[in-house]
């Protein structure tokens, strides 16, 4: 904030945000500090065909404030750096109670004829329109740090899922496996009990055979023999 005896000026420099070719606008705020003056102000600039200012002349009461608007017209080729030489001077003088806005004329911000006249320099900035966001460190392409974290975090539960889902196929899958196994197994147990059951009881047939009749009776006891133990094969081999 300016301030002199008779106004306060905010802000302290006029920063126009720049775009080529378009205009342009700010605005400032004249406050009158007195509580019985009556206070006329007059705003010049450097470059008067480059700015518009509404209004460029005015009356503030006492304790009452103005807002100013300054108007830049679109500009073709953007300064070099961005840096600007332009300024404005606001000037301020006390007036006569009952003086309106279109009462104040040139000569009363003339210091030849004995009046105090405040004057305040105001500079010109331009700010880009549309500033690049700011990349955080440590952050890919721009992505916010949150937007990072949350990413992360859905890449994460998708993993979780699929692992507990491979997890579980592979449990049902052994589940299966052993189950086949353990049948497998018992049918093993099985045919090997019963061959040998079949081994004991041909052998008995073959010791009762032996003392009982012989020739064809022996034929006969080996074609037995034979047909038993294809049947053991075949048992084996689907096993």
């Amino acid at each position: 904030m300016t301030t002199g005896d008779l106004v306060n000026i905010h802000p302290t420099e006029l920063k126009f945000p720049f775009e080529l070719k378009k205009q342009s606008s700010c605005s400032m705020q004249l406050t009158n500090k007195t509580t019985t003056q009556c206070v006329a102000f007059k705003v010049k600039t450097t470059n008067p065909r480059k700015y518009c200012v509404r209004p460029n002349t005015g009356v503030v009461l006492p304790g009452d404030s103005c807002n100013v608007t300054v108007t830049m017209q679109a500009q073709k080729e953007a300064p070099l750096d961005m840096q600007c030489k332009d300024k404005f001077l606001v000037q301020t003088v006390v007036v006569p109670d009952g003086t309106t806005s279109k009462e104040v004329l040139a000569e009363m911000f003339d210091k030849e004829a004995g009046r105090v006249i405040e004057d305040f320099k105001l500079r010109v900035v331009y700010i880009p329109a549309n500033p690049p966001s700011p990349v955080p460190e440590g952050s890919e392409e721009g992505n916010s740090p949150m937007a990072s974290l949350n990413e992360i975090g859905s890449q994460t539960a998708s993993l979780f899922d699929d692992v507990s889902r491979t997890f579980e196929e592979t449990n049902e899958k052994s589940s299966e496996a052993w189950s086949m196994i353990s049948k497998l197994t018992e049918e093993k147990t099985f045919a090997t009990q019963q061959s040998q059951k079949l081994r004991l009881e041909l052998e008995m047939l073959r010791k009762k055979s032996s003392k009982k009749q012989s020739g064809g009776h022996s034929l006969v006891l080996m074609l037995l023999v034979g047909l038993l133990g294809c049947v053991i094969g075949y048992i084996l081999n689907r096993i």
